[in-house]
């Protein structure tokens, strides 16, 4: 199912009957290589030369890398339990990893740093504690701090 999709978006773009691309698709994912379908695989391709093969690749693998953070940030953004109707129309129809990236920016889980995991711990009492107990340079008396000189 999802083959199809990609296969006729490629088809599209690369003003190419939907059956050629399958084949190519097919030959690609049994391991052969752009040359040797060019050369030997015309047939099969409904004579696609090199280039358009080689733009086929190209496109095939960003467009199931795509498809594969789709489905992961739709994943996470159920998770949190974020997901719109509106939200997963936008996601599914876009072409662009950049704009997919864009999309899930507002939904992305923020990093922890150790500061934020020692709070999460507990320690934020103890810094309050400590923080208000402490008397600041400014309260002290400059004499206190500078011991005078004797000679």
């Amino acid at each position: 199912m999802m083959n199809d999709s990609l296969c006729r978006i490629i088809a599209g773009e690369l003003q190419a009957r939907a059956e050629q691309v399958e084949a190519a698709v097919r030959l690609l994912d049994e391991g052969n290589t752009v040359p040797f379908i060019a050369r030997y695989r015309k047939e099969v391709t409904g004579g696609l030369d090199d280039t358009q093969l080689r733009n086929l690749e190209t496109r095939l693998g960003y467009l199931r890398e795509l498809e594969d953070r789709r489905q992961a940030i739709l994943k996470s953004i159920a998770e949190q339990g974020k997901l719109t109707d509106a939200l997963e129309k936008a996601i599914n129809t876009t072409l662009s990893k950049t704009e997919l990236e864009d999309l899930y920016l507002p939904y992305k889980p923020k990093r922890r740093t150790r500061g934020q995991i020692a709070i999460e711990a507990g320690s934020n009492r103890w810094l309050t504690c400590c923080g208000t107990n402490r008397p600041t340079i400014r309260k002290r008396r400059p004499q206190n701090i500078l011991m005078p000189i004797r000679a």
